[in-house]
């Protein structure tokens, strides 16, 4: 299924050398996966495409601007949380990264570089983004 007119949100990957950047949740009982590391990406706001989503997204939560040529994969997957609505997973490798670039914006309690392999084996991450990565990570080591 690859349909980018009904969607809920996106998430993007972002890799550099080996580590990627993530968010750790705000610790608020309201919303899922409360005080647990994720990755930068949201809602969807009005009709916009996903690629414009997850984009925004990023700016929005760590003040970094990518353009759509730097998203590398892209897949659509039905939400974990309602198992009806679909969400689409980015990833994007730059080598080149200035992390000293990123400021957290209004959400989430503080951000992180984390070794892939350790994201990926985490207890206190968002399930559904160590499976998203994985995908790309075995299909990234299959190529």
């Amino acid at each position: 299924m690859q349909d980018t007119e009904a969607f809920h949100g996106a998430k993007l990957a972002l890799l550099t050398g080996g580590r990627l950047v993530s968010i750790l949740r705000d610790n608020d009982p309201e919303i899922p996966y409360p005080d647990m590391w994720d990755l930068p990406g949201g809602g969807r706001e009005g009709s916009e495409s996903p690629e414009a989503c997850v984009l925004r997204e990023l700016k929005e939560e760590l003040a970094l601007s990518l353009d759509a040529a730097d998203l590398l994969w892209k897949r659509q997957y039905v939400s974990d949380l309602d198992g009806k609505s679909t969400t689409w997973f980015f990833v994007a490798e730059l080598p080149d990264l200035d992390i000293n670039r990123i400021r957290l914006g209004d959400e989430g309690q503080a951000w992180r570089m984390l070794d892939v392999g350790r994201f990926l084996r985490m207890s206190n991450v968002v399930p559904m983004m160590q499976d998203r990565l994985g995908d790309y990570m075995t299909e990234r080591v299959d190529a």
